[in-house]
């Protein structure tokens, strides 16, 4: 049987049209937060779903684009996966609702919650998966983060951050090199820090809790380190690098989770990589978590910066938890 090897072959993405500036929330909030979040993180921005839409909704949008592109009919997909901490539902799998609405009723499905690693880690997945069955030959990856529905406007360490989208990736069996290598990682001591904490066995949503704290929203409840992504993200890079016999200057495109542009600019200079092979998004559509790295592999794409054929490509993503993914690509797409 001839070499079986995951290539990425289109992106898409979805936006809501909704946005709400750093100056509208100087008026909720009362306070000026928007030089703060420029300075710091640099967010201006970020968009926001409607009422009546859904995580899969959006996530179904951002596929159906990437399916365009790839000339791909959703009915040939034979595997979705979708990365969000923000599901349509606790229970089924938000997979099964956008299976049902691409009408890719030959796939299987399942979701994958490691908050906003989540996108990375099921990229390596759907990857691995290509290379060890015959019978898996085309693959959506999608990651949907809608954490506005979980915000809680008065709180402005949250409601500043967080924004909404989702972005796709269609992923095909080829004989060529694509995914080159991956590695996951965690520091699970701090489960506990950041996330939405009501909802599960632990804390289930009953009238009670609900009345004492609100409806189920995130939050962060304890410190970890401001530079945790800065002190784990270089050496996880050059790890992963090294399992494919690369260095950090073989790699010609980094996209890194969207959350603090200085963290970026900081992970670059480490790497002594300069900031024009990278990209961020994070100034005119927020923080979108799991959705943040193919959303901004995608604009890259569409401004032209972004990765070329031939290029060897880096994803680097942390998550509550602290999950963490990191892995290389040999860009092959047009």
């Amino acid at each position: 049987m001839s070499r079986r090897c995951a290539q990425i072959i289109s992106t898409g993405r979805y936006i809501p049209e909704k946005i709400v500036t750093n100056d509208d929330l100087n008026v909720l909030l009362g306070t000026n937060v928007g030089d703060w979040l420029v300075e710091n993180v640099g967010i201006r921005e970020r968009h926001i779903m409607r009422d009546d839409e859904t995580t899969s909704d959006m996530l179904v949008a951002s596929a159906r684009q990437a399916l365009e592109r790839a000339d791909v009919k959703a009915a040939d997909l034979d595997l979705i996966l979708v990365a969000t901490d923000t599901p349509d539902y606790i229970s089924p799998a938000t997979a099964s609702v956008v299976q049902s609405k691409l009408g890719a009723m030959r796939s299987g499905t399942f979701d994958i919650n490691c908050a906003c690693a989540g996108w990375v880690t099921a990229l390596d997945t759907a990857a691995r998966y290509i290379a060890t069955d015959a019978s898996i030959n085309t693959v959506l990856v999608a990651g949907g983060y809608g954490m506005s529905k979980y915000v809680d406007w008065t709180d402005k360490y949250t409601c500043t951050l967080f924004a909404d989208g989702a972005a796709s990736a269609i992923l095909r069996a080829e004989e060529e090199a694509g995914f080159l290598a991956g590695t996951l990682a965690a520091e699970g001591s701090y489960h506990d820090a950041l996330g939405i904490y009501t909802g599960g066995t632990l804390h289930p949503a009953t009238l009670e809790r609900i009345k004492e704290s609100g409806k189920p929203h995130v939050q962060f409840v304890r410190k970890f380190p401001a530079t945790f992504n800065s002190d784990n993200w270089p050496p996880l890079i050059r790890k992963t690098l090294a399992k494919a016999g690369l260095t950090v200057d073989d790699v010609g495109f980094f996209v890194f989770t969207q959350l603090n542009l200085r963290t970026i600019e900081f992970v670059m200079e480490n790497l002594q990589q300069p900031m024009s092979k990278t990209h961020a998004i994070m100034d005119k559509w927020g923080y979108l978590g799991s959705a943040c790295i193919p959303a901004a592999l995608d604009d890259a794409l569409e401004q032209g910066r972004g990765p070329r054929a031939g290029d060897l490509v880096v994803f680097c993503a942390t998550g509550g938890g602290m999950a963490m993914a990191v892995n290389v690509w040999k860009w092959t797409a047009p």
